[in-house]
């Protein structure tokens, strides 16, 4: 799991999803954006989930130059999900969404996680559900 965040309410429901993914038996790492330097740091995992905040109608530049190194990855045909947190209008997680689909050619979840917030109610629910849909794939 792979998150960019502004006010830290990404990262929270990336860490919601990993408890959900940890529910259903899976292993989980939840790490920054800055923490990924090079595409190697993206070997060796099954599912691979990346979240960023929508600020100003995108992504946060942290999630978008991690996207241009994860492109060298090779995750095609690889379990994938998105999510954020969004305040007006979430366009980067669909962005991430279809830049996995489409550009990385990875198998992904249904839909990218919509959240206004981890800390509002039911975000928490939600983000497990998220990440037990996630490993149901496998």
């Amino acid at each position: 799991m792979v998150y960019a965040t502004r006010t830290g309410e990404t990262k929270l429901i990336g860490e919601y999803i990993a408890e959900g993914l940890r529910i259903s038996g899976v292993e989980t790492d939840v790490v920054s954006t800055g923490e990924i330097k090079k595409e190697v740091d993206l070997e060796g995992y099954d599912f691979y989930i990346f979240g960023s905040a929508t600020y100003h109608g995108d992504m946060l530049p942290g999630m978008k130059t991690f996207l241009f190194l994860a492109e060298k990855a090779n995750l095609k045909g690889k379990i994938g999900g998105a999510f954020g947190a969004y305040g007006w209008s979430g366009e980067a997680l669909e962005r991430i969404f279809e830049t996995m689909k489409n550009v990385f050619q990875m198998n992904m979840v249904n839909a990218p996680l919509y959240l206004k917030g981890g800390s509002l109610a039911g975000g928490m629910q939600v983000a497990h559900s998220y990440g037990r849909d996630i490993a149901g794939k496998k």
